[in-house]
């Protein structure tokens, strides 16, 4: 047993969580601490950051927080920088930080579409490219992009946010075929719909006690019949990120509840 829990051990490694504010990043930043990682994040918002710090501090974690937007390269470099020569080398980057704009194709304008994909794609480009080089200079690293399922599908109004989440699926198969041989494994995590305070409003029971529509027709194509939690992401973050999937490269972990795997109830 205890050989096991050393191969999930993340004790003395740092990890970067990009977004780790709060939602699916400040989970899974939770849960590398947990694992015995130290944790640095980064968000945009002084605001933000300094709820995130005490939010940290009451689960007893002693993070490290940095103003830093991901598609500003010269910020990034800085940042990583002072963390490397703060903590230690990153061993661990988790690409999570990410916008999505609801907008239907022809009448979303051009300049945001690309701020979809600056965010959602470059940036994880900017952050991957920072943290590599030192990376490979201590033979292995952990890069984690959070991928989703619109990494394999499209949906309505989200075309700036697919054509992101393919392109960061294919950036992680390239990092994996350029890096591997460095001893770095870089992998996905393609969460599926989440319960989290941003869709509290879809999952609420309607006047007359029924479902909301959007919520029954998730359950409806979630084999699991549920919508997944950000605890469901924790075990997956780890695996990822520690030495138990250190022959796991270029995969993309589909944490979905089964949504990609079924075609629906006949009606």
């Amino acid at each position: 047993m205890e050989s096991i829990n050393k191969l999930f051990s993340l004790q003395g490694k740092t990890a970067l969580v990009t977004g780790g504010s709060y939602g699916i990043g400040f989970a899974i930043a939770k849960a590398l601490s947990k694992a015995g990682a130290v944790i640095a994040f980064n968000c945009r918002s002084k605001a933000h950051l300094q709820q995130a710090l005490s939010d940290y501090e009451k689960e007893g974690i002693t993070a490290h927080g940095y103003l830093c937007d991901v598609t500003d390269e010269a910020a990034v470099r800085a940042m990583v920088a002072e963390i490397t020569e703060t903590l230690g080398p990153i061993d661990i980057l988790v690409n999570n930080a990410g916008i999505i704009k609801r907008i239907p194709m022809c009448e979303m304008s051009t300049e945001d579409f690309r701020q979809v994909v600056d965010i959602d794609l470059v940036g994880p480009f900017i952050m991957a490219k920072a943290v590599l080089p030192g990376m490979i200079h201590q033979g292995h690293g952990k890069i984690i992009n959070i991928c989703s399922m619109m990494s394999e599908l499209g949906r309505e109004t989200v075309s700036a946010y697919a054509a992101a989440k393919g392109g960061l699926k294919m950036l992680t198969r390239n990092i994996c075929a350029e890096f591997g041989s460095a001893n770095i494994q870089c992998n996905g995590i393609g969460p599926g719909y989440i319960a989290t305070p941003q869709t509290a409003p879809l999952r609420q029971r309607q006047a007359d006690g029924s479902r909301h529509p959007f919520d029954q027709f998730i359950v409806s194509k979630t084999p699991a019949g549920r919508w997944g939690t950000t605890a469901d992401l924790e075990g997956p973050a780890i695996f990822l990120a520690s030495a138990a999937s250190d022959f796991v490269n270029g995969h993309i972990l589909y944490v979905d509840g089964g949504i990609l795997a079924y075609i629906g109830k006949q009606p």
